[in-house]
């Protein structure tokens, strides 16, 4: 049975949509302006955090609706956490050993 591209992409984490995490935020009794004033940021300060990275106001919205904001936007997360799975070069083909070899001599 294979799996098809669409069930993959269903199956993968997506960020929040702008509106569903404002919409989050007043059903906890907070806009976006008076939490951005309550955590000592200018008023719009916090909208940005629903258009692009912004870390520290990410934690401050996540925190208010009780949130990792990872649950909130895990592909920005995913992107942060990522870490390369580096293999070493392969010392063993002729061409590298005869470069090595000029470079000891």
């Amino acid at each position: 049975m294979s799996v098809d591209k669409s069930q993959k992409k269903a199956a993968q984490a997506v960020d929040w949509h702008r509106a569903d995490v404002v919409a989050a935020l007043h059903k906890k009794g907070w806009s976006l302006r008076e939490l951005s004033r309550q955590s000592g940021l200018s008023d719009g300060t916090l909208k940005s955090a629903l258009d692009r990275p912004y870390p520290k106001a990410e934690r401050i919205i996540a925190a208010a609706l009780g949130l990792d904001p990872r649950a909130i936007w895990p592909n920005r997360y995913a992107k942060r956490d990522f870490t390369p799975v580096l293999t070493p070069p392969s010392h063993s083909s002729p061409r590298h050993q005869s470069e090595h070899a000029a470079a000891m001599a």
